[in-house]
C-alpha cells in the first residue's frame, strides 16, 4: 500500500474537542494506491496551536471523507478536481467535529506531494 500526501497545509482554526481548545487545524487530501485501487481522502485534525512554534497534532480532533475509490491510478487531472473541491470537503468534516478552518488565514505554505 502506497500513501502520498497529495495537499497538506495549516491554518488557524476554532474548535474546542475533548474539553480542549484547538486554534489550528492541518487539512490534507491523501492518496492510497493498492492493488491497481486508488483511493481519495480529505482529512482536517484540529490541534492546540497555543504559540506560534506549536504543531503538535493531537490526532483525537480528527474527522475524514472519502471522496473516491476506484480501480486506476494517480491522476493530476482528477486531482485538479479534487482540490477544487477540497474546502467544501474539508468545512463538512470540521463541521462533525464542530469547528471552523480560518482560510484566509495560513499558518505554513501549502506542501504538494
Amino acid at each position: 500500500m502506497k500513501v502520498i500526501d497529495v495537499y497538506k497545509q495549516y491554518f488557524a482554526a476554532d474548535c474546542m474537542f475533548h474539553t480542549v481548545q484547538r486554534n489550528g487545524a492541518v487539512v490534507t487530501l491523501t492518496a492510497t494506491s493498492d492493488s491497481g485501487m486508488i483511493k481519495y481522502e480529505v482529512g482536517v485534525s484540529f490541534f492546540p496551536h497555543r504559540d506560534p512554534e506549536d504543531f503538535g497534532i493531537s490526532y483525537d480532533a480528527y474527522a475524514s471523507k472519502e471522496i473516491y475509490n476506484a480501480k486506476g491510478r494517480r491522476s493530476k487531472k482528477k486531482e485538479a478536481v479534487f482540490m477544487e473541491q477540497l474546502r467544501e470537503h474539508a468545512d463538512a468534516a470540521a463541521a462533525e467535529l464542530g469547528g471552523t478552518i480560518f482560510w484566509d488565514k495560513p499558518l505554513r505554505d501549502a506542501q504538494l506531494g
